[in-house]
């Protein structure tokens, strides 16, 4: 019997699973599996592969592979890693008295120009004006590719867009002015006090750096103190009855006019070293149109912030092949990557004659805990500048206000359904799933990804519950109630940053392998179907401990 079942896994739960799997009478049996069930190409063409990859012998020695059974893209990938000149070299003739192919050429020559540097007499790069390189661009700076840059100009402090709702600062702008806090406090300190960060004792002059966070809406001014308590040095903000609801262009310009072009005596510098959103509906769009505006890239979604040094061999950032540049105070940003299979941390890195700032993020709700509030003192400043009648060409005449969103991140418990609920009826297992919930005075009802990207078909009564802000993982919500249950949910990486700090986690699932089994603190290896039921009696009955232990028994 296989450890893994392909059909009760999604693709971006299985890859880092099937590439750990040594066996291939396994992965022959996986994939008979996933063909005689949900027959999906892609999981197909992944156990596939790991298949022919373990028949071929595994790596490949660079020294004796057969050049000739590689495809260009194998040999880019093998040489990538080499930092021996001479083999590479060795490759390099090998190639050229094989296939001969100009791809595979060109990728051992980078590479070995890489390591040993070029022929280059070493002379300094000239800047050469957009206007100059491109003369048949009647506007350079309209694509982004072609900015002049400003290089040599100054960058200071870290400012966090904090968005509000009915009034009040959401969690994740409280959530990141705390997170703000510890990388500024560690980053102005002689000496470091937070291990993920680097200190550099403040900026290059060694003057302090701030948190700044920015209020654009209608009456938001009573909100700046908040800010300070949550970590904020300074507050800046700009209020509007017109701003009452989150619009683009004069969010955007705002935001912009305030980092960038207001000349104001504490705003010394050119534009922010940092810029912080949340990755909200509103701020992943209004923060992709700063950077943009901005000319500097973003890293959205983000997991993780610390800030560190950085060693880039990359010749089109440090203008020469075969040289070595440390970049310093530069903002790592953990994020998903687009497979879901691991994590990419991206950097914003200057290049030549174009510095990348503000060195832009945003950062999925949840990530960091909400800090308590302190007793703090700070600046705040009103930004007071007349806003263009053209700015609000787009008339809103009326609106419904929704329900309130789904906010699973407050309650003391949250059950969580995944695609275990496809083993009797989806509608059933949604239903015994919202039973269990109502049992509890304090919780939410979440769900996987596979649940939510299904094609099951549900009954009309639960379907309202089938919806992405219910998803808990890394692309959804993260939560740390006291009590997690997880139904029918394997506990691939994605879903597990989304719940792994919880206080005390009981599992459900038919496979004993399943991942979940190694984070939670109770496995009841059985059928949601039958397990639920006993759950929800035994509340009612106020014996829900002695049922844990019970069925974990069985």
């Amino acid at each position: 019997m296989v450890a893994i079942d392909p059909t009760e896994h999604e693709i971006s739960e299985l890859g880092p699973e099937v590439n750990g799997i040594d066996d291939a009478a396994e992965l022959r049996e996986m994939l008979s599996l996933e063909a005689s069930g949900e027959d999906r190409a892609p999981v197909k063409t992944l156990i596939e592969s790991r298949i022919e990859t373990l028949e071929a012998g595994g790596e490949d020695d660079p020294e004796s592979v057969d050049l000739t059974e590689l495809t260009i893209a194998d040999i880019a990938n093998m040489v990538r890693d080499i930092d021996d000149g001479d083999l590479l070299r060795d490759i390099l003739e090998r190639e050229r008295e094989g296939k001969e192919r100009k791809g595979a050429i060109s990728q051992i020559e980078s590479r070995i120009e890489s390591v040993e540097g070029s022929d280059d007499d070493g002379t300094e790069l000239e800047y050469e004006p957009p206007e100059k390189k491109y003369p048949d661009l009647d506007h350079p700076t309209a694509d982004k590719q072609y900015v002049e840059g400003v290089s040599g100009e100054s960058y200071r402090d870290m400012w966090v867009y904090c968005e509000t709702q009915q009034g009040r600062l959401i969690d994740v702008s409280k959530e990141m002015l705390g997170r703000a806090r510890e990388l500024m406090d560690a980053y102005n300190a002689d000496n470091a006090v937070a291990d993920d960060t680097a200190s550099y004792g403040g900026d290059e002059g060694g003057n302090t750096e701030e948190v700044v966070a920015v209020l654009i809406g209608d009456d938001v001014a009573g909100l700046a103190e908040e800010a300070i308590a949550y970590g904020a040095d300074r507050v800046v903000y700009h209020d509007d009855d017109r701003l009452a609801r989150f619009r683009h262009k004069p969010y955007t310009e705002l935001f912009c006019h305030m980092c960038r072009d207001w000349s104001q005596e504490w705003r010394d510098y050119h534009e922010p070293r940092y810029n912080i959103f949340p990755a909200t509906n509103n701020g992943r769009d209004l923060s992709a149109l700063v950077q943009g505006e901005l000319d500097s890239g973003l890293a959205s979604d983000c997991s993780d912030l610390y800030i560190g040094a950085a060693m880039i061999s990359n010749p089109a950032k440090t203008g020469k092949p075969g040289d070595s540049v440390e970049f310093e105070r530069v903002l790592h940003m953990p994020r998903p990557d687009f497979s879901g299979f691991e994590y990419s941390t991206i950097l914003c890195i200057d290049k030549p004659f174009r510095d990348f700032h503000p060195q832009g993020a945003s950062v999925i709700p949840g990530t960091f805990e909400v800090p308590e509030p302190g007793d703090r003192e700070g600046e705040v400043v009103e930004h007071d500048i007349d806003l263009p009648e053209d700015w609000f060409q787009v008339e809103v005449v009326d609106h419904d206000q929704l329900e309130d969103g789904v906010d699973l991140t407050g309650h003391e418990v949250v059950v969580a359904m995944g695609r275990g609920i496809d083993r009797v009826d989806p509608t059933e297992g949604i239903e015994l799933g919202l039973e269990l919930t109502d049992q509890f005075e304090d919780a939410g009802f979440g769900l996987s990804r596979g649940v939510i990207t299904a094609s099951y078909e549900f009954g009309s009564h639960v379907e309202g519950y089938i919806t992405e802000e219910r998803q808990i993982g890394e692309s959804g919500q993260v939560v740390e109630p006291d009590l997690y249950i997880a139904a029918g949910i394997s506990g691939a990486v994605q879903h597990k940053v989304g719940m792994d700090e919880s206080d005390t986690i009981v599992a459900i699932n038919t496979d004993p392998e399943a991942d979940i089994r190694g984070f939670s603190d109770y496995f009841i290896e059985g059928d949601l179907f039958e397990v639920l039921p006993r759950f929800i009696e035994a509340l009612e009955e106020g014996t829900f401990e002695r049922a844990i232990a019970e069925v974990s028994s069985d």
